[in-house]
């Protein structure tokens, strides 16, 4: 299912030389058609992705998993400002799905594991305040909570050595008919997590769910029938898989790993 069918420039020349107005791709900007459920952002550092990206999540009013709210956290200043010129075409409006960077999902993991910890201190330090029934009902309330919390999110949630986690808690928030905005989830993800997330996407893409995901994984750019979208012209152009930078140098550097090594 596709619900956001293009993004278009409103009729606005920049003059302005901040963030993120100075781009070029910004600049260069007009229209992006979302034709296929699945669309990646691929190139450079810096060459604007993740920043349209964000754009889009403020412009749709996106709910963030483990961040601040959109609508009030500081690292997305320059998104919002953005979002403000970018003109939204729709199929059909859903407000389902989410907002999602790497790095919200590591303090989200962390804050998580934070508080599993606390709720087990707790239980402990009823052991020398209360007894009996009232004991019982002191734990029970805040090893629930902590049982619900390893229920929907697992019992290991640190993602930086277990991938498995970031899987866990994309399925536990995932709900069919959304429009999902993902940059770089194959952060804490290992090649065989990845191969394990393409399975997820297809099954998602199956339920009528959207994807735009701004990726430098070749192993997510696989996706089959997926819109490949490349920013490192300083303009947004469809790109072939076979034809990406990330792939051919990934290749050239599997099959042949010393020429490049021995000028390092």
């Amino acid at each position: 299912m596709i619900y956001l069918r293009a993004i278009c420039q409103k009729n606005v020349k920049y003059t302005s030389n901040l963030f993120p107005f100075n781009l070029r791709l910004i600049k260069s900007l007009k229209s992006i058609d979302l034709h296929q459920p699945v669309t990646f952002f691929v190139g450079e550092n810096g060459s604007g992705k993740s920043t349209l990206l964000e754009a889009i999540a403020a412009g749709v009013g996106a709910i963030t998993v483990g961040g601040e709210d959109i609508q009030t956290d500081k690292s997305l200043d320059a998104a919002r400002r953005l979002s403000n010129q970018l003109k939204f075409v729709w199929n059909k409006r859903t407000t389902r799905g989410f907002f999602l960077r790497a790095e919200d999902f590591f303090n989200f993991a962390r804050r998580l594991n934070n508080i599993t910890k606390e709720l087990e201190e707790q239980a402990s330090e009823y052991e020398g305040k209360f007894s009996g029934y009232g004991l019982q009902l002191a734990k029970a309330a805040v090893l629930g909570q902590k049982a619900a919390l390893v229920s929907k999110y697992g019992d290991n949630l640190d993602a930086n050595s277990h991938g498995e986690s970031f899987l866990k808690l994309f399925q536990s928030r995932f709900v069919p008919g959304g429009l999902y905005l993902l940059d770089e989830p194959e952060a804490p993800l290992s090649p065989l997590r990845q191969l394990a997330f393409l399975s997820m996407l297809k099954d998602m893409v199956s339920q009528d769910s959207q994807f735009i995901i701004a990726t430098h994984s070749p192993i997510l750019m696989a996706f089959p029938q997926a819109s490949i979208l490349s920013f490192d012209s300083y303009r947004v152009k469809e790109v072939a898989y076979d034809q990406l930078e990330h792939v051919t140098l990934t290749k050239a550097f599997l099959n042949n790993p010393e020429s490049y090594l021995r000028h390092l």
